[in-house]
């Protein structure tokens, strides 16, 4: 029962993390100017972005970090996720 709980409590951190890193990433997406981002800039500044916030929580239950087809799947759906 409390592996449950527990495992309940981690994905629903990582959903509440997810969109927080979509906001700040967004609310991040400024020129040098001041002035917002558009088009391919934006794109580009939103993934490098995404992947930044996505790359510290690739961890496996045993506390190492992911790697391989483990990391490329974890990187997608926190990627498409935020």
């Amino acid at each position: 029962m409390m592996k449950r709980i527990f495992l309940a409590a981690i994905v629903a951190s990582f959903a509440a993390g997810s969109a927080l890193a979509q906001e700040t990433c967004e609310s991040k997406a400024i020129g040098k100017d001041g002035k917002p981002l558009a088009g391919a800039a934006k794109t580009s500044f939103l993934k490098k972005c995404k992947e930044d916030a996505c790359a510290p929580k690739a961890v496996g239950s045993d506390g190492k970090p992911l790697a391989g087809a483990a990391k490329n799947s974890f990187m997608k759906k926190c990627e498409t996720s935020a």
